[in-house]
């Protein structure tokens, strides 16, 4: 069953400058019960398509056009009223950074059940009932739901990020970089909360990260994410061994190998676009190594390659016409 479907998502932020174009033509699906990964050098456009999912972009942001439907209803135009409604109770995020995205001068308690209080309509009681209870769920001592954030490590600050997202049992979790800045031994544990999570309330889980080990340990499929566009999407392990896009394959490439030879990973040559003048055609073709004429010229479709693994590349789309030539 289908939980998420965009298509051809397109966001844009404005600036004196001009138009921002950070998310542009995305499409994506995710089924029930799914996880997928969305990974990508920084500014590559991953953290505005969370943003638009929820709706909460800033205020010089705007969904130019696209479709986001959460279980077959239209996002795109619900109005503000309505997405109120929906975010936690349907569609909820863990944010980056558990310190800033808690208000230091409440308990994290006290925001938890906040939460519990405006969208399952509890009691006083009933709320820090369930409180604690997510406390325990999420392995934090519930007698410490009266404490504030800086009373609490970062690995426990991400936790209870991770109990506000779940409070009110959401069909869809979003998480943005929610393992950055913390040691090897509690990323882990955070990662391996989110698979529990994930098969006890058979909820949906989009991960965003840098890491392509955590997206390979934890999701069901990636989509592979450059200058606002989508070059790659299909299942991780498809995707992960057999890279047909360039550029996934230079982000596969750089990543270290820990069983291999003892040696500098590689890095791609360049920086991406400035995506307030991106390039015409191929917007990696200015750092690809295999890049032809066409990739300056022509902005390449997305080609099918087989068992629901896309990729957009005018080389891969030559290959597929010769194999049927």
């Amino acid at each position: 069953m289908t939980l998420l479907e965009v298509n051809d998502l397109t966001t844009y932020y404005k600036l004196k400058e001009g138009r921002v174009r950070a998310c542009e033509g995305v499409s994506l699906r995710l089924e029930k019960g799914e996880a997928l990964g969305l990974v990508g050098e920084s500014a590559s456009g991953k953290t505005t398509v969370a943003l638009s999912l929820i709706k909460l972009l800033p205020e010089n942001a705007s969904i130019a056009g696209g479709s986001i439907k959460l279980d077959g209803k239209e996002l795109v135009t619900a109005a503000e009223e309505e997405m109120r409604k929906i975010r936690w109770k349907e569609i909820s995020i863990i944010f980056q950074g558990a310190m800033n995205a808690l208000n230091p001068v409440r308990t994290v308690g006290d925001q938890i059940a906040e939460t519990l209080k405006i969208h399952d309509k509890l009691t006083d009681r009933e709320a820090w009932q369930r409180t604690r209870a997510l406390f325990e769920k999420v392995e934090i001592d519930p007698d410490r739901v009266r404490e504030y954030p800086h009373e609490f490590s970062g690995g426990m600050r991400q936790r209870a990020m991770i109990a506000m997202a779940i409070a009110c049992n959401p069909r869809l979790v979003i998480g943005d970089e929610p393992t950055t800045a913390l040691d090897v031994m509690v990323q882990a544990q955070v990662l391996q909360l989110l698979q529990q999570l994930r098969e006890e309330i058979e909820m949906g889980l989009i991960l965003i990260t840098h890491d392509l080990s955590v997206v390979g340990e934890t999701c069901d499929k990636v989509a592979v994410m450059y200058a606002g566009q989508i070059a790659e999407y299909g299942p991780t392990e498809e995707v992960f061994t057999r890279p047909a896009h360039p550029y996934t394959r230079a982000l596969i490439a750089a990543f270290p190998d820990i069983e291999g030879e003892r040696a500098l990973a590689s890095s791609i040559p360049g920086n991406p676009p400035n995506l307030l003048y991106p390039p015409p055609g191929c917007r990696f073709h200015e750092r690809c190594s295999e890049a032809k004429p066409l990739c300056r010229e022509a902005q390449p479709r997305t080609i099918n390659i087989n068992n629901h693994h896309y990729a957009s590349c005018h080389l891969l789309d030559r290959q597929v016409k010769s194999c049927r030539a």
